[in-house]
């Protein structure tokens, strides 16, 4: 065996600093994304001085384990309140806040952990046996292949709104119309910014998805708040989180769906090692896969609600470790997060790049062990912290829903110090209660707000390089595969027609919401 593997293995697990810096960095993670605006990159930038006065080995054990509890917790108030705590949850808020109102909320959580905990772990292996030959994938993307990614991302986000297709390409586009406020990025022209400065640096997604999701949902418990009624979505069985009794079922599913979790496995670390891309796509994309497979007959809505739901899970956590294999190999952030960690590594003398190899062959190795320790610490922190967010759902609504709108505002400012950003939230939550009232999906809007920035810059780029042609688009064979995977998934979704619902637990979460407060 290369002494470099065992020199590295005995520095990971006999340094009580790493295991220090992994506890430390979990339990902080896991608040992090509990607490709806409190994003992984801020609280990466918030890491970055703690870990200069580390070593390295521990300073990436504090990173990776950070990014990864932070992108489950995200999950706890996206189930049991309906916001999501981290972009990469938007997708499937509907499914998990559905399951919560029917009190399915302790299995949609330990669904979503263990399927959290399987999907980093097989990232880490596709880092450690694929990572050199999947980078070489990342560069033969040009300008055209990641515009059709953004656009499959966006049709995805149409897809699983298949109960009702039109809504959901129209929240697409209300979603990429918001995107086109402030300075574009391609000719540094301002656009509906009705003169305020704030507004040249667009609409931030943070505020506005906190809002749509958040503010809305307190609105919309407020028309039928009444004294002693509990949480927005609660039953009684909900408000007791029984973690242990739901363990064994979301293993069983683990181990009956072994296909479909290594499809979602493979299509986050995929999207995850393209740059920009990242595990918010990386959900949409396996959650659109996810939605168009049929479920085995007789499949109780509840039960396919859960597969779909380890499906999304599964991949946002595969695709942390896919954005590091651009990152280590080339120096090329696969999302904001590894950009942050690119210049860790820089301030510990460690430049990424194929040498990095042959000259810390120790960092990597260790590398590679922390990413396996961080996944398995996340089951049993995660388990505790499934069990403290249970706790949420026993307080009345009156007491409840102040302190959600609370961290509304303080999520809101925290990304810029601004309290335009809180009006913003403000002014989203208000919309998002009106398209909801109109039945209009929330979850693509944020996509569109997310993506619509990037796409446009990738559209302009391609019609440049070209004099405007449109054969750029398709005028290199990755292009052409995806523009025909996009073209498939529009056609098989025409065919289908309306089907089954693709979420049942959208309209069923509005019924029981109102059942619950009707009856007390």
């Amino acid at each position: 065996m290369d002494p470099a593997i065992l020199e590295a293995f005995r520095q990971v697990l006999l340094d009580p600093m790493i295991w220090a810096a992994v506890l430390g960095a979990a339990v902080y993670g896991v608040f992090v994304g509990a607490v709806p605006g409190l994003t992984a990159t801020m609280a990466m930038a918030l890491l970055v001085p703690v870990t200069y006065w580390m070593p390295p080995l521990p300073a990436l054990a504090a990173v990776v384990t950070m990014v990864a509890c932070a992108i489950f917790s995200g999950d706890i108030p996206t189930i049991l309140l309906r916001i999501p705590g981290t972009p990469a949850s938007a997708a499937y808020a509907d499914i998990g806040s559905g399951l919560s109102s029917r009190g399915k909320g302790d299995e949609a959580l330990v669904t979503a952990l263990v399927f959290s905990v399987a999907g980093g772990l097989f990232g880490a292996v596709v880092l450690i046996v694929l990572g050199s030959q999947l980078a070489q994938v990342g560069t033969l993307f040009s300008p055209a292949e990641h515009f059709w990614l953004y656009v499959l991302g966006l049709t995805c986000a149409v897809v699983v709104s298949k109960d009702a297709p039109l809504k959901g390409a129209l929240a697409v586009l209300l979603g990429l119309l918001v995107s086109t406020v402030g300075l574009s990025a391609v000719h540094a022209s301002a656009r509906f910014t009705l003169g305020y400065p704030e507004l040249y640096q667009g609409i931030g997604f943070i505020p506005a998805m906190i809002g749509l999701f958040g503010v809305s949902e307190v609105l919309k418990n407020l028309l039928t708040l009444e004294p002693g009624v509990p949480g927005p979505t609660s039953v009684a069985d909900v408000s007791r989180v029984r973690v242990l009794h739901a363990l064994p079922g979301s293993l069983r599913r683990l181990f009956r769906r072994p296909v479909s979790a290594f499809r979602s496995g493979s299509i986050g670390a995929l999207i995850g090692m393209l740059p920009g891309a990242g595990a918010d796509i990386a959900s949409w994309v396996s959650l659109g896969v996810s939605s168009r497979s049929k479920p085995e007959p007789d499949t109780p809505d509840d039960e396919a609600a859960l597969d779909r739901l380890s499906d999304a899970t599964t991949a946002n956590s595969s695709a942390l470790a896919g954005a590091w294999i651009p990152a280590l190999i080339f120096g090329i952030p696969g999302d904001s997060v590894t950009a942050i960690v690119i210049g860790v590594l820089m301030m510990k003398d460690l430049r990424p790049g194929p040498e990095i190899f042959e000259k810390q062959p120790i960092i990597v190795y260790g590398l590679y062990l922390i990413f396996i320790l961080a996944n398995l610490a996340l089951l049993p922190i995660g388990l505790l912290a499934i069990k403290a967010g249970g706790l949420v759902l026993r307080a009345p609504r009156r007491i409840l829903m102040p302190v959600i709108l609370l961290f509304c505002v303080l999520g809101s400012y925290a990304i810029n110090g601004s309290t335009f950003d809180i009006g913003v939230m403000l002014a989203s939550g208000l919309a998002g209660f009106a398209l909801e009232r109109r039945g209009v999906p929330l979850g693509p809007v944020v996509l569109g707000i997310i993506l619509g920035g990037p796409l446009e810059e990738r559209l302009i780029q391609v019609l440049t390089s070209a004099d405007g042609s449109a054969i750029a688009f398709i005028d290199r064979w990755p292009a052409r595969i995806l523009a025909l995977i996009w073209l498939i998934l529009l056609f098989v979704s025409l065919g289908r027609g309306r089907g089954p619902d693709a979420i049942p637990a959208s309209a069923a979460s509005r019924e029981d919401s109102s059942d619950h407060s009707d009856g007390g």
